[in-house]
């Protein structure tokens, strides 16, 4: 782990897509696969909702490949310019998702920071409510190569897998995934995740989404201790995971306000005591079967499986198959939770199973108002009841 205290983490343009913290990013650099593959990373969410979420960045031919950009502040060019000393200039800048705006939202900034960097996006970028052209969104058309359509950088070392694209009714989902060969690494953005019990290092640098959410009511203080922080730790991922746990009960507006504004608590830091949640007592149940015992566990991201793959799960599958087909695969670094994670074929044979099975357990549960949402865009038809899957040459 490094992290230099005395460098600027400011994020001016966190207006454009306020999640916490806001213009405060601190940021975590490590080395995942030595001389190969490193991360860098931060936290974001909403009213405490954090988890990290990372920068890839891969040593290519000649120099540095980004994967999945993040806000260029001070202290992250810093970490970036020791590398480039180290092993050439970043030569690429890669957006692989269509759909995720965190994902997108630092790339006409990251750009700018790197101005002789190629630019790669994923095919069917778009914005809600008005589709805007790229260049409108800060992203130069005239540095931008398209994945798929155009090829694919570093093709020498690199291989490359499209999720998708999915018609989701307002835009596509798709995901363009890399298979680094000298690192025997597989990057992805969202669709799979490793989650594990110990709560990421990140959060060393501010434990505060972590005590917030491991409180009962709010007049509880926000006490940092090991136990607090895992106890929040297990709520943000059920949080993240299914956006509204099925053992979470929401507290009447009365009971609410009777908790806030005490003594220690008239600050923005504890929200002035609001706390609108109630938490079931075998809330923790279905955290851990999401949470690895000894290891982080890998698995489809809760929220995409229940609203973009129940009408696309033959596109996921194919999907999988052609990552088990890859020679030599043994590390998986997604954008978002652990990294990096032993992964291989037999993994890839496991998710498929798990995805093929139509078992229902304590998870189907949580996921009742995920799923109820996804009726009620069917309902409005904001979404097709199939998407539609084409493969883009």
């Amino acid at each position: 782990m490094i992290k230099d205290a005395a460098l600027n983490n400011s994020w001016k343009w966190w207006p454009l897509f306020p999640l916490y913290p806001y213009g405060k990013r601190n940021t975590l650099f490590q080395e995942l696969i030595v001389d190969q593959v490193w991360s860098l990373e931060q936290i974001q969410g909403i009213y405490y909702v954090s988890v990290p979420i990372r920068m890839t960045v891969v040593r290519v031919e000649n120099g540095l490949m980004l994967f999945n950009p993040l806000p260029p502040t001070v202290e992250l060019k810093f970490y970036l310019e020791k590398l480039i000393k180290n092993f050439g200039p970043v030569l690429s800048i890669i957006l692989p998702t269509a759909s995720g705006l965190e994902h997108k939202i630092s790339l006409p900034s990251l750009s700018r920071a790197f101005p002789s960097a190629e630019l790669w996006i994923c095919p069917g970028q778009w914005s809600f409510p008005l589709q805007l052209s790229n260049d409108f969104l800060g992203i130069s058309s005239k540095r931008t190569k398209i994945l798929v359509k155009e090829g694919y950088p570093h093709n020498e070392i690199c291989e490359w897998f499209s999720l998708g694209p999915l018609d989701l009714g307002l835009g596509r989902f798709q995901e363009i995934s890399c298979f680094h060969r000298p690192s025997q690494t597989l990057l992805v953005t969202d669709a799979l995740v490793g989650i594990e019990a110990k709560p990421p290092i990140i959060f060393d640098f501010d434990p505060t989404p972590l005590l917030f959410h491991a409180r009962e009511i709010g007049t509880d203080p926000l006490e940092d201790t090991i136990e607090t922080r895992e106890k929040g730790w297990y709520r943000l991922i059920l949080f993240a995971s299914f956006l509204k746990p099925s053992r979470l009960d929401i507290p009447t507006f009365p009971e609410i306000i009777k908790n806030s504004f005490h003594p220690k608590l008239r600050n923005f830091k504890s929200h002035f005591g609001i706390y609108p949640f109630k938490w079931r007592n075998d809330w923790i149940e279905s955290a851990k079967k999401l949470i690895g015992k000894d290891k982080p566990l890998i698995q489809i991201f809760p929220v995409l499986k229940e609203l973009v793959f129940p009408r696309s799960k033959d596109t996921f599958l194919a999907w999988l198959k052609k990552i088990k087909s890859l020679r030599n695969l043994k590390y998986l670094v997604p954008a978002h939770y652990s990294a990096p994670l032993d992964f291989n074929k037999q993994s890839c044979e496991q998710l498929i199973s798990r995805l093929m099975s139509d078992e229902k357990d304590i998870l189907h549960e949580e996921s009742s108002f995920l799923r109820s949402l996804d009726q009620k865009l069917l309902e409005l038809k904001i979404v097709p009841r199939k998407s539609n899957y084409e493969i883009i040459d």
